[in-house]
């Protein structure tokens, strides 16, 4: 049994089921808590949505790497695309006190980041965004 798994996506938003199934069945192969599992799923979700919605300026096709890991009692979650440059970790926060009709569209995915992750880094190397995700198993 692989504690690893690498998935290749296509900047497609129809490729959004696939990571969830992909994640779902990474999580049931492992014998994961369903609140890990939901937590890991929603962030990548966040992720992948953002670059296929965001870090591309032209219309061809771009290839999205998506790994999964287990190791010392944390899953690991890596987005890796070849995008502009972001890095979500420099977003500011949302204002979470305003109304849903003030409250300007976008910024939650990186909330969910900051408050369901216990550590999220994110580097920049070789033309590509690397956003590693990690999230603690429960003792």
């Amino acid at each position: 049994m692989s504690r690893t798994l690498e998935v290749r996506l296509q900047n497609r938003l129809s490729e959004l089921e696939r990571v969830g199934e992909v994640v779902e069945s990474f999580g049931e192969t492992h014998n994961l808590p369903g609140k890990v599992v939901q937590a890991v799923a929603l962030c990548i979700d966040e992720v992948v949505t953002n670059v296929i919605s965001y870090a591309y300026d032209d219309q061809a096709d771009h290839q999205i790497t998506l790994r999964l890991s287990l190791q010392a009692g944390e899953v690991a979650a890596e987005v890796e695309d070849d995008g502009k440059p972001f890095n979500p970790l420099d977003a500011p926060e949302p204002d979470l006190t305003q109304s849903l009709e003030d409250r300007p569209i976008g910024g939650l995915g990186v909330h969910f980041l900051r408050t369901l992750m216990d550590g999220v880094e994110y580097r920049r190397h070789a033309g590509k965004n690397l956003l590693v995700m990690k999230k603690k198993l429960p003792v």
